[in-house]
């Protein structure tokens, strides 16, 4: 089991409030998407919750227990792969549980082999491309042995197609494994495909405008992105996101 929550989280930086009394909570399994524009405080969040950054005010748990600035209790996966150049992918992603002292490298085969790269667990990063390492990245998150995945705009980078193609492959990961995922992105398309709920940030200082239970069915797949349902919440959410910026710090 893994509940997150988020109680009254306020942070500044020197002069600057980045976030304001943001209160989410995140239960067992679920699929958040954090939504909201660039340099909202997103990706703070992020650090805030796996205790790279403590709060001015506020508390986060998990599973009841108190982990406000203490790290190790999520598994994170930034922007960028961030693969060691010098390890092979299968090293790659047995990273995290080598940390924790437990490295099951015939499991870490069989999801290379599922994410399409069985033939490349002896190669090395620079051999790859985006979407394989972005792959490789997500696989490292997934063997990790914490209870809650935070994606910090893993596809922000790639292209459109192969950008679909990582959100689908994403999400038959996902619903075979259900662990609980907390997702950053600005990009509405990607919240609403992806998404059990989603949560619009304001502009900085951050609060929480609004959250969206996505209406969709699963298992989903691209069709649905061009119905008229589809395209009706992702206006709500456009005009929501509107009203997060008109907020001035």
């Amino acid at each position: 089991m893994a509940q997150l929550k988020i109680r009254n989280v306020s942070v500044s930086f020197g002069k600057k409030q980045i976030l304001h009394s943001v209160d989410l909570q995140v239960s067992n399994g679920e699929f958040v998407t954090i939504l909201g524009p660039s340099g909202s405080g997103k990706s703070t969040l992020f650090h805030l919750i796996g205790g790279l950054l403590h709060p001015d005010n506020g508390h986060i748990s998990l599973n009841n227990h108190e982990i406000t600035g203490e790290r190790g209790h999520i598994s994170y996966m930034p922007q960028s792969p961030s693969l060691l150049p010098w390890r092979t992918i299968l090293d790659n992603v047995l990273l995290g549980q080598e940390l924790s002292g437990i490295a099951d490298s015939e499991y870490a085969r069989m999801m290379l082999q599922k994410a399409g790269l069985g033939d490349y667990e002896k190669a090395y990063p620079h051999e790859l491309s985006g979407g394989m390492k972005q792959r490789a990245a997500f696989i490292r998150a997934l063997l990790s042995p914490q209870s809650v995945i935070c994606l910090d705009e893993p596809f922000s980078a790639l292209d459109e197609l192969t950008r679909l193609d990582m959100q689908k492959w994403l999400l038959s990961i996902w619903q075979e494994h259900q662990k609980t995922i907390l997702f950053v992105t600005h990009n509405i398309d990607e919240a609403l495909f992806l998404s059990d709920r989603i949560v619009v940030l304001s502009q900085k200082p951050a609060h929480i405008v609004k959250e969206f239970t996505v209406p969709f069915p699963r298992p989903r797949n691209e069709d649905i992105l061009l119905t008229r349902e589809f395209l009706e919440v992702k206006k709500d959410i456009y005009y929501t996101l509107k009203q997060g910026l008109a907020v001035q710090s």
